[in-house]
């Protein structure tokens, strides 16, 4: 903003305060308010605040001007703007208005408005029309009368445009002969009444309690492109295929390489992808099937003294390759888990095998059900062998089955169609372990970033919009988290995951682990979460002033915090996000 003097003819100029604005690629000016009843000192005083200038310079600096006691001006409105403003600066950078709808709507600008909060500070509908008032979110994203009603209409607005968005996030991220992961997850429901809403496999922890699937569908390194939702009793492999169907005749995608775990792509859905020119795939045996191919000779278990993975071929599996990985640390991992899991089993039986001998437990009956709950509270029944009687109760641990267990710790073996021309042996590896970037959306989507849960939304739209809506803001934190590397405790030599072990445990960088033990970075300043990173953008406020004792309704101006040089220099990472598919970017593809 800035004053200026228009020429009037034989009267005294017109004082306007005004502000410049780009619009279509050109720069255009816009009057703000009318300055001309003014005070010649009072105007000074404004041009020198709006400059930057302290204060007390400007005091001194203006002629004529007495020295009051009070304040030169008030503040009548404070509100957080520096983390909605970095949230900007990436929704800018990445085209994330025309990414919803080419033209302007009011449905547009609630969605980003919604998208931007759910970033924020993730709360309900009702909630987030309260919160949003104490930030600049109103005015910069035009949604200041936007009420809750406004805001479940453009929710509805948003699912019926989800093919269209969810094309354009393809076309970013997707090509042709790349490759895409996919996962399952689900969250929980307080209430009864939606459709969706069903019992299945729980995986938040949360007995008794109604739920929703939903799979996600990213790229190579993680950024989503889609989100499918199913009923809470949907298994896993019956969501793959919607998932073929829709990279293929939605997204126009023929060729590509699909990644997902073992429980996911069966070998019914394998059968099946086989039927589909262009569709390759890579995922992993179950134990069931590592323990026959080691049980015939296949797998030779001292080729694993030399190397920790080895590529090989059988007759049960043609046409694919094989690729069989042993990793000491997690097989070290995984007999401690065991050994601990018995040892807690063990006590629990004591304390049943006491109260029978005490004659205060009796009848096969209740015993059995007694046991059953210790057995299905650690899952150890498979290793022990249980005697029940009447009036007797023995157990012991199977010694022999732990021990043909004890062998395949570590042990994974990953089965794809993808030739070895076009993939070798280590980037095999590499883009199955690669799944874990749609773990981490996950913990994104459920944990203290967009907290998708708990649902109570009782429309099934409703409930695929308000996902959706998650994704989408993921979509933006993804970036955002990408381009703040630097200031995170993220590890930023990203490039070293292409020529590591890709069996081996995951190391961070020197530069990584330097920046976890110290908590500073090179420059002495301090190491930030995301969320700390935001808080700390948010102590940037736009306030809204006036001249004391002024009316109601006379003129005011807004002063901004001025960044500090952490501040900026979180902005000046935003600006440089760039989208995959740009000039500047690099596509990667297996």
């Amino acid at each position: 903003m800035y004053i200026v003097a228009i020429p009037n003819r034989n009267s005294p100029p017109a004082i306007l305060l005004r502000e410049t604005y780009r619009k279509d690629g050109k720069v255009k000016n816009r009057t703000l308010a009318n300055l001309s009843s003014l005070s010649s000192e009072k105007i000074e005083l404004m041009r020198r605040v709006l400059k930057g200038e302290a204060l007390e310079a400007v005091k001194e600096a203006t002629d004529g001007f007495k020295r009051a006691s009070g304040p030169q001006f008030e503040v009548t409105v404070s509100r957080l703007h520096g983390h909605v403003q970095a949230v900007m600066i990436a929704m800018k950078r990445l085209g994330f208005e025309n990414l919803i709808a080419s033209r302007p709507s009011k449905e547009r600008d609630i969605v980003i408005a919604m998208v931007a909060a759910r970033i924020l500070d993730p709360g309900s509908k009702l909630a987030t029309t309260r919160w949003w008032h104490t930030t600049t979110i109103p005015e910069n994203m035009s949604v200041l009368d936007a009420n809750e009603d406004d805001l479940y209409s453009a929710m509805d607005w948003l699912i019926e445009r989800q093919d269209i968005i969810e094309k354009k996030l393809a076309s970013r991220h997707l090509t042709e002969d790349g490759s895409v992961l996919y996962d399952l997850t689900s969250s929980y429901f307080e209430g009864i009444n939606c459709p969706l809403a069903t019992r299945g496999h729980n995986r938040d922890g949360k007995k008794g309690k109604l739920q929703v699937n939903y799979g996600l569908l990213t790229d190579d390194r993680g950024c989503p492109v889609s989100v499918s939702i199913f009923k809470g009793n949907t298994g896993d492999p019956k969501t793959l295929m919607p998932q073929v169907v829709k990279l293929r005749d939605t997204f126009g995608i023929k060729s590509l390489v699909l990644i997902g775990d073992r429980g996911m792509i069966s070998q019914t859905q394998i059968d099946e992808l086989k039927e589909i020119e262009g569709m390759a795939w890579i995922t992993a045996l179950r134990t069931e099937a590592i323990r026959r191919l080691i049980d015939s000779g296949a797998i030779q278990m001292g080729l694993f003294d030399e190397r920790n993975l080895f590529e090989l071929t059988h007759p049960d599996y043609p046409g694919e390759r094989l690729v069989a990985c042993r990793n000491i640390e997690l097989g070290k991992l995984r007999n401690y888990k065991r050994q601990s899991l018995l040892a807690s089993t063990t006590k629990e039986l004591e304390k049943v095998s006491s109260m029978v001998e005490r004659g205060t437990l009796k009848g096969k009956d209740k015993i059995g059900i007694r046991i059953g709950k210790v057995i299905n509270k650690y899952k150890m029944s498979k290793h022990f062998k249980l005697e029940i009687e009447n009036d007797r109760f023995t157990f012991h641990i199977d010694v022999a089955n732990v021990a043909a267990e004890a062998t395949l710790d570590g042990i994974y073996i990953l089965r794809t169609s993808v030739p070895q021309e076009r993939l070798s042996t280590d980037d095999t590896v590499r883009s199955y372990k690669a799944l874990s970037q749609v773990e981490r959306a996950f913990l994104s989507f459920k944990g203290v970033d967009l907290k998708v849960r708990p649902i109570y939304h009782r429309l099934s739209d409703r409930v695929r919009a308000h996902i959706f809506l998650c994704m989408l803001a993921y979509y933006v934190e993804w970036h955002m988290r990408e381009a703040l590397r630097p200031l995170l405790f993220c590890d930023e030599d990203q490039e070293a995951k292409k020529s590591r072990d890709p069996v081996a445990p995951a190391k961070r960088s020197k530069g990584a682990l330097n920046k976890i033990s110290s908590k500073i970075l090179k420059d002495r300043t301090e190491v930030h979460s995301f969320q700390t990173l935001l808080k700390l953008q948010s102590t940037i406020v736009c306030n809204v002033c006036r001249l004391p004792g002024a009316k109601q309704d006379a003129s005011t101006f807004e002063v901004t915090t001025t960044p500090s040089a952490k501040q900026q220099q979180v902005y000046d990472l935003l600006n440089g996000i760039k989208m995959r598919g740009t000039k500047q970017s690099v596509v990667r593809t297996v």
